[in-house]
């Protein structure tokens, strides 16, 4: 596979970020300010780690990140950090027991992506339905007014997850950073103020 070596890849490193795409998040929290020191945040594809880096950052020591991916991180990660390797399609009891410790979370990131085809059909219907998960467990996870982030390639059916997702926010946004790459099809759905679940 190509290895790009493009102005956020080269800073990454200078930063110690094991990948460019934290440059994504910092676009987004520059935006929309997602991040606020004590929070609790569920980071979903948190390998190799970068957002969970920065998110673990912004919200200091006093706030908790729990990271999750099916792919180990090979980086060290703060004392503020849990990471846990699971599927979250078929959560196990550990998984489930870090998730009822910490919630209600106050942001739900999902960078996942699915192992790409090169069928641009089949990989976009597994994009959206990797953030129709992230979503379901949104729904349960979130605090009232708290924040949902997720990426999806772009596809004929992305419109009606977004429309799925104007009843639970008070705003719905997209945003394409401009630390995607030219070629990426990639989008990121953003949820403002979660408006909780219904009695």
């Amino acid at each position: 596979m190509k290895k790009y070596r493009d102005h956020y890849s080269i800073k990454a490193g200078q930063e110690n970020y094991p990948a460019r795409s934290v440059y994504k998040l910092k676009e987004m929290d520059k935006r929309f300010s997602l991040f606020f020191p004590g929070q609790k945040v569920l980071d979903l594809g948190a390998a190799p780690g970068s957002w969970t880096l920065y998110a673990a950052g912004r919200v200091r020591e006093q706030g908790r990140v729990l990271a999750v991916d099916r792919m180990p991180a090979e980086i060290s990660f703060p004392a503020n950090v849990t990471f846990l390797c699971e599927d979250v399609f078929s959560r196990t009891p550990d998984f489930e027991a870090e998730l009822a410790a910490l919630t209600p979370f106050d942001v739900v990131l999902s960078d996942m992506a699915p192992n790409t085809t090169g069928n641009k059909i089949t990989d976009q219907a597994r994009s959206l339905n990797l953030a129709e998960e992230a979503l379901a467990l949104a729904r349960t996870t979130l605090v009232k007014g708290g924040r949902f982030v997720a990426k999806i390639f772009m596809g004929p059916d992305v419109q009606a997850f977004v429309q799925s997702m104007r009843p639970l926010f008070e705003k719905v946004k997209t945003f394409k950073p401009k630390s995607s790459r030219p070629e990426s099809k990639e989008m990121f759905y953003l949820g403002l103020g979660f408006k909780g679940l219904a009695d």
